[in-house]
C-alpha cells in the first residue's frame, strides 16, 4: 500500500527524558530510593507507583513524557518481574489507577515487553488486557496511549481497526496511533469510507487525516459515486458537505 505518513516510533526510555531534564534533586532521590525498593520488594511499587506526580511533578519533558510518566515508567522497569507476574501487576495497578496511571502503564508496555523479552519470560500478548479495556473507555489520553506500539503491534486486525475507527469519532488525531502506515487496510479504507458518507449525509466536515488511508485503496472509486449523489441533495449542508469531500478525496 501506499505509505501513510512517518509511522509512530516506540517511546524513547524515560531515563533519557530525565536526563536531558533532570528532576529536582529531591525529586531525583525519591526516584532512586523508589527503584531500590521496588527491587527489593516488588509489592512496593503499589504505593510508589501513585505518588510519583507528587514528588516528582507534572512537567513536560518532551513529546513523549511528562515528569511523572517518565518517572513512574522508571518504576516499572525496577520491578524484579517479568511474564505472567509482570502482567499481573500492572494489571492492577490499571485497574486501580487514575487516567494519568493508567497512561503511564500503557505508555510503558513496549519499553517493558523489549525488556521481558532480553532478560525474561517475554511479557508478549499478557497485557493486551488492559489496552482492550483502555479502548473500551472513553478517555481520548487513554485511548491514544492503547494505541502505542504494543498495541498496535498485537491487536488483531478486526480490534485495531475498530479502535481506529473510534479514534476518528473521538476527533483523536490519526498520526498519533502507532501502526497505520502498515496496518491499514481495504477493510479499514472501507470504514472509513463509510464514515465519510455517514458524516457527509449529515452535512458535516471530514477530518482531513483520514484521506490518505481512503486514497490508498479501491474503496475511492465507489465513494465518489456516492458523494457525487450527494451533491444533489436537496439540503445545503449535504451538497457543501458533498463537494468539499469530493475535493479533498480527488
Amino acid at each position: 500500500m501506499a505509505s501513510l505518513g512517518m509511522p509512530v516510533s516506540p517511546p524513547p526510555d524515560p531515563r533519557t527524558a530525565l536526563s536531558r531534564h533532570p528532576l529536582e534533586p529531591a525529586a531525583r532521590s525519591w526516584l532512586a530510593d523508589a527503584e531500590e525498593r521496588i527491587a527489593a520488594r516488588p509489592a512496593a511499587v503499589r504505593a510508589l507507583f501513585p505518588a510519583a506526580r507528587r514528588h516528582c511533578g507534572r512537567a513536560r519533558l518532551d513529546a513523549h513524557w511528562t515528569a511523572d510518566e517518565a518517572a513512574r515508567a522508571v518504576l516499572l522497569a525496577a520491578l524484579p518481574l517479568t511474564g505472567a507476574p509482570l502482567a499481573a501487576e500492572l494489571a492492577g495497578l490499571f485497574r486501580h489507577g487514575d487516567p494519568a496511571e493508567q497512561r503511564a502503564v500503557l505508555r510503558a508496555l513496549p519499553l517493558l515487553d523489549a525488556a521481558t523479552e532480553v532478560d525474561g519470560e517475554p511479557l508478549a500478548d499478557l497485557a493486551l488486557p488492559l489496552v482492550r479495556e483502555a479502548l473500551r473507555g472513553n478517555d481520548s489520553h487513554v485511548i491514544e496511549a492503547a494505541l502505542g506500539p504494543y498495541g498496535a503491534a498485537r491487536l488483531p486486525d478486526a480490534e485495531y481497526r475498530q479502535a481506529v475507527l473510534k479514534c476518528v469519532f473521538q476527533e483523536i488525531p490519526l498520526d498519533r496511533i502507532a501502526g497505520l502506515d502498515t496496518r491499514a487496510d481495504a477493510e479499514l479504507a472501507r470504514m472509513l469510507a463509510d464514515f465519510v458518507h455517514e458524516r457527509v449525509a449529515a452535512g458535516r466536515d471530514v477530518p482531513h487525516d483520514i484521506w490518505p488511508v481512503v486514497r490508498a485503496h479501491p474503496v475511492r472509486a465507489a465513494l465518489v459515486e456516492r458523494l457525487t449523489a450527494e451533491t444533489r441533495a436537496a439540503v445545503p449542508e449535504r451538497r457543501e458537505a458533498a463537494e468539499g469531500a469530493l475535493k479533498a478525496l480527488r
